[in-house]
């Protein structure tokens, strides 16, 4: 069984790194319409026995069940889990109760994502042991699959290493067999202030503006991408 899972922070503090640009409320809003749109993609996704999102919020849990997903709901501990927890927990689940025999882990904030990574991501997992995606504005993973799902842990916690290096290291050091999936558009992810405005672009770029992620930002973004070297590029800054 080769199963989709998509873990999703409470919307209570969802995308927190961007409290300084959206109100809670506003960052709820924007949590939901990311997953709108993925669940158009996933309607036209048919490489993976089932779909799994999972996170603690009502509201994302009946969209998913609404959708044709399968919502798990999660539960929350005081201390807070680590995020590789999370992940493990719910990889868990997977293999528990659906039989899974290889599992790929995918983001909510990777808006612009496609149907067809999805089916070449799920294609590359069924012929190797591990693979990832990796994040393009940081030394992060954006998505990832195991075969089998528990032939590896996860790096996301970790306190020095970026995830992508540490993951790699491991599954070299474990003679995996590694194929790295290079997509700029599987690559993008939401994460800090100046992702935001590139999303909007983006979004335009590739003809995604009837999107509710693009409808979202066009509404209440406020921000526009500026150089901060007249010859330079690489270095952006939003104002």
């Amino acid at each position: 069984m080769n199963i989709l899972l998509i873990p999703i922070a409470p919307l209570s503090r969802t995308k927190s790194r961007l409290r300084k640009c959206f109100s809670k409320e506003q960052l709820k809003d924007l949590t939901i319409a990311m997953f709108k749109d993925l669940v158009v993609k996933l309607e036209k996704v048919d490489c993976f026995n089932n779909k799994i999102v999972y996170c603690n919020s009502n509201e994302i849990i009946e969209l998913a069940n609404n959708s044709g997903l399968i919502g798990i709901k999660e539960k929350l501990y005081n201390p807070r889990k680590t995020f590789d927890q999370v992940i493990f927990d719910l990889n868990q689940i997977a293999i528990e109760k659906f039989n899974a025999s290889s599992t790929v882990f995918t983001f909510l904030d990777t808006i612009l994502i496609s149907v067809q990574n999805f089916y070449e991501i799920s294609e590359l997992t069924q012929k190797n042991q591990f693979v990832l995606c990796p994040a393009i504005s940081s030394a992060g993973i954006s998505v990832f699959g195991r075969n089998p799902p528990d032939i590896l842990q996860t790096f996301f916690s970790n306190n020095t290493i970026p995830s992508l290096l540490a993951m790699l290291d491991a599954a070299r050091k474990a003679n995996l067999k590694i194929a790295v999936y290079d997509s700029f558009r599987a690559g993008f992810d939401i994460d800090i202030k100046q992702d935001l405005v590139l999303a909007y672009q983006y979004l335009k770029i590739f003809g995604l503006e009837e999107t509710e992620t693009h409808k979202f930002l066009k509404k209440n973004l406020n921000l526009s991408i500026l150089k901060k070297s007249i010859n330079d590029n690489r270095k952006l800054t939003a104002k």
